[in-house]
């Protein structure tokens, strides 16, 4: 039997062993997700890169807890337990755990704390951007929300056809888009930590403009990097991806 996860296993899960000498990159998943998503992350990149992914309340083993539906909230809370972990760390965020990944590494420069060796924020557009015509997510009937989320893609959309899973997932989804539709950046929020962005070709929520625009939020460089694919980029050029992260880590030489 496995044993029950307490204190910060809850919220931070290692999949592999990592050098004594390795960076940790923090992973934050998208909307929904949940921390195995990068699993093959950690699996590609150990034990140079010890991978540490977070799990949000309200899914998988979490599933009981009620989601945390502001995203400044479920940031301080991450932030919160990231100080446990010791050595250089690096953060990678997909979509809302892009904006999630730029919220704790405010929090992290606003205590003294090192700021994170580089923020990879992929799917996700700038936070100082505004769309003319925003959609309240969070607020579609089931039906609504789950024609959205099949419409973005992802390699395990087909479970949501299960009526079981479905009642689970649903849930932590509308949380999540009410956290990050919600969320608004201070005015004017500039880190230390450079900025990798990557962003898919054909995303329909970030365009080549609102992903440039991160580089308004760094002191240090931004580089933008484009993939084929849209939204879920990150499942079919995998490859490329872990290639990008793991070569722009071996430069900084963290």
């Amino acid at each position: 039997m496995t044993a029950p996860h307490s204190g910060a296993s809850l919220w931070l899960r290692r999949y592999h062993a990592a050098d004594a000498d390795a960076v940790t990159l923090v992973c934050f998943p998208h909307a929904g997700g949940s921390a195995g998503y990068f699993h093959p992350f950690s699996a590609a990149l150990a034990p140079s890169v010890g991978v540490v992914a977070v799990q949000y309340p309200g899914r998988q083993d979490r599933y009981a807890e009620p989601c945390v539906e502001d995203l400044g909230e479920l940031a301080e809370a991450i932030h919160r337990q990231l100080l446990t972990l010791p050595g250089p760390l690096a953060f990678f965020g997909h979509s809302m755990g892009a904006s999630l990944a730029f919220e704790v590494a405010r929090r992290r420069e606003l205590c003294g704390e090192r700021a994170p060796s580089m923020l990879f924020l992929s799917g996700r557009r700038a936070p100082d951007t505004r769309r003319a015509v925003t959609e309240a997510v969070h607020a579609l009937d089931d039906a609504g929300l789950l024609a959205r989320i099949k419409r973005l893609g992802g390699t395990h959309t087909q479970l949501l056809d299960d009526p079981e899973i479905l009642g689970l997932v649903l849930p932590a989804v509308r949380g999540d888009y009410r956290a990050i539709e919600d969320y608004r950046c201070p005015p004017g929020t500039v880190l230390r930590s450079p900025i990798t962005v990557l962003t898919g070709s054909e995303d329909p929520l970030t365009t080549a403009e609102e992903a440039d625009a991160w580089r308004l939020h760094t002191a240090s460089t931004c580089t933008v990097h484009t993939f084929p694919g849209g939204h879920f980029f990150l499942d079919p050029e995998s490859r490329a991806v872990l290639a990008t992260v793991s070569g722009t880590l071996e430069r900084l030489g963290v």
